[in-house]
């Protein structure tokens, strides 16, 4: 009886060693991104942060938002404060600096991307009311820019990391979903012989499978938005830049 008693624990304590050896479960690496760097979807537009700033440059459309956002929660969990020097932008990882360059006065500023937005057509930055008004944006509302990422603050004030690269990647434009694949093919076959790329991929959301259809490949993010602008103006308003990485 002795004896099994001491091959029943010899064997637990075997199990045990055995399990403690085994390798931890790891997540998928998107799991370990902040919630605001994982893809969105607002107005029933995706959108997709990029994983890196560097090379950024971006021209449009300025505008600014003030007192109905003041004291409210950023998309970074800041509270948005309209008398700072930030900014919102829909895809630039948050917490970077960017320059921004009002092109019809030529008035500078930096400032740090803290939120997400503004989502409203052809504008790509939302500037805090102290930027908007060192700018000369407060008063019009809206105004032509250009945007450069130059990095986080380093550990000397004023330095920023060093950019490589142009906002180089893999890119295409989403220009639809279907949940029957035979329409997801039947237009996919159609831009084929337009755009001379495209292809379909399979997501489920929601627990209902979805057929979305990409068009075009592009090397940089604004090749990808020119794409997509032109999309949107020849029939496909819900078209979107999405990475095929």
């Amino acid at each position: 009886m002795v004896k099994r008693c001491i091959l029943f624990m010899c064997c637990v304590m075997l199990v045990s060693a055995c399990a403690s050896k085994r390798p931890p479960v790891l997540k998928p690496p998107e799991s370990r991104q902040k919630a605001y760097q994982r893809p969105y979807t607002v107005l029933g537009k995706r959108y997709e942060p990029l994983q890196t700033h560097a090379g950024f440059v971006q021209t449009g459309i300025a505008s600014w938002y003030g007192d109905d956002f003041h004291g409210k929660k950023t998309s970074n969990g800041e509270t948005y404060d309209m008398h700072a020097m930030t900014a919102a932008h829909k895809t630039l990882p948050l917490g970077v600096f960017v320059r921004v360059r009002n092109t019809a006065n030529r008035n500078e500023a930096i400032v740090r991307v803290n939120d997400r937005g503004p989502f409203v057509k052809e504008r790509i930055i939302d500037l805090s009311y102290s930027a908007a008004k060192a700018l000369g944006v407060a008063i019009a509302g809206t105004a032509p820019v250009r945007i450069e990422a130059l990095g986080y603050m380093g550990s000397d004030q004023g330095q920023y990391t060093a950019l490589e690269n142009y906002d180089s990647g893999n890119y295409t434009v989403q220009i639809g979903a279907f949940t029957d694949p035979e329409n997801a093919e039947r237009l996919s076959g159609e831009m084929k012989k337009v755009y001379g790329f495209s292809e379909i991929r399979s997501a489920w959301v929601k627990g209902e499978h979805f057929y979305r259809v990409y068009v075009g490949k592009h090397a940089s993010l604004r090749s990808a938005e020119t794409a997509e602008q032109s999309l949107e103006e020849h029939g496909y308003p819900g078209s979107f830049v999405v990475s095929l990485d």
